[in-house]
């Protein structure tokens, strides 16, 4: 049976969105929003109506209407714990969660929201797949010094999972038999350990650990953050923002755009390029970990997203690596054909469907 799919995944100041024919990507755009357009929306899920009319002309431009979608899949954001990776169908305590920004704020909130509200008139099927917060770490890679706080799973989930099996059909062998170790390199970045097709520890690319990024700081000293947060200057959303947002090649270059960073370089730079080495270096150091917390029994390590199109800073990290083990690139991150192809696993009934409680 052929399906039509429309695919929905929410940015900051666009929201993509993808047509498929089953697997085959018949239209793909996106639909940028000027800062000025959703200026009048104090919290991000005041955008729904207006990026939910986006869409719906979209559609039409293009010769559709929502009634024609077969099926709708969302990227999914900031969700409880979730046991289980895989497709979930959206459901109403799905959408409750994500209304009231119950774990956290992020434009992504908005993808499983938008699938959901375009289904339900037509009573056809809504999903997500592989949201952030996917949490299948071992127990003691929670364990953080202090009783009361535990490291925690948020990362690129979607985009490591299709990535883990994309790299498992190339070697020819199921996801489940191997031991990857994958770095996401984008405006977050995630290195994750992957055994037997589960993702055992990960660094909480969100306002937690791990290497800094283009705009994220990962793991600070401890002292000086205390100091900084009870200095009186800044109140506790000004230093979330320093965090994410503002931290990382932000902090020390005034921006986190590769392109323009990656000219910097070229062009002689001697401040961008330390930096750059200094991110490289943080990354490094994040695969070394969890290379020997593997026993230093890994198959592959793979570095994907955004980032990974940067052949200096993708050579850094070859450099260090590729005498202990291979390094292969995926380059960018096609998450648009990931939420595709897990819906349609699901309604091949080649993988189960997950149940949101």
């Amino acid at each position: 049976m052929d399906y039509l799919l429309l695919v929905i995944n929410p940015g900051s100041t666009s929201t993509k969105v993808a047509i498929f024919i089953n697997d085959k990507l018949i239209q793909e755009q996106v639909l940028k929003h000027e800062v000025a357009d959703l200026k009048p929306f104090p919290k991000i899920v005041d955008q729904l109506e207006f990026r939910k009319q986006i869409i719906i002309d979209f559609l039409a431009e293009h010769r559709y209407s929502v009634e024609n979608i077969d099926v709708f899949v969302g990227r999914g954001g900031m969700l409880k714990s979730l046991k289980q990776n895989g497709t979930f169908r959206i459901t109403e305590n799905m959408v409750t969660d994500l209304r009231q920004a119950k774990y956290g704020q992020h434009a992504s909130n908005l993808g499983a929201i938008l699938a959901y509200e375009l289904a339900r008139p037509y009573n056809r099927p809504a999903f997500t797949v592989n949201p952030v917060s996917v949490d299948e770490m071992n127990d003691i890679a929670r364990v953080s010094g202090l009783k009361g706080i535990e490291r925690s799973s948020i990362f690129h989930a979607l985009n490591h999972k299709a990535i883990a099996r994309r790299h498992a059909k190339a070697v020819g062998k199921e996801y489940d038999e191997l031991t990857l170790i994958i770095a996401h390199l984008g405006g977050g970045i995630s290195v994750a350990l992957h055994e037997k097709g589960r993702v055992v520890d990960v660094n909480n690319a969100l306002g937690g650990d791990g290497p800094f990024s283009p705009e994220r700081t990962g793991s600070l000293p401890t002292y000086p953050l205390i100091d900084l947060c009870f200095s009186g200057k800044y109140t506790q959303e000004q230093v979330k923002k320093m965090l994410v947002g503002g931290g990382g090649l932000v902090s020390y270059l005034g921006t986190a755009n590769g392109i323009e960073i990656d000219k910097r370089v070229k062009s002689g730079d001697l401040e961008a390029d330390f930096y750059m080495r200094a991110m490289a270096y943080n990354v490094i150091k994040e695969i070394g970990s969890l290379y020997f917390a593997a026993g230093a029994n890994v198959d592959a390590v793979i570095l994907t997203g955004g980032l990974a199109r940067n052949e200096f800073f993708v050579q850094l990290i070859k450099d260090k690596i590729q005498p202990i083990k291979p390094v292969v690139v995926y380059p960018g991150e096609d998450e648009m054909r990931a939420l595709a192809e897990g819906a349609l696993r699901v309604l091949a009934q080649e993988e189960k469907l997950q149940v949101y409680e």
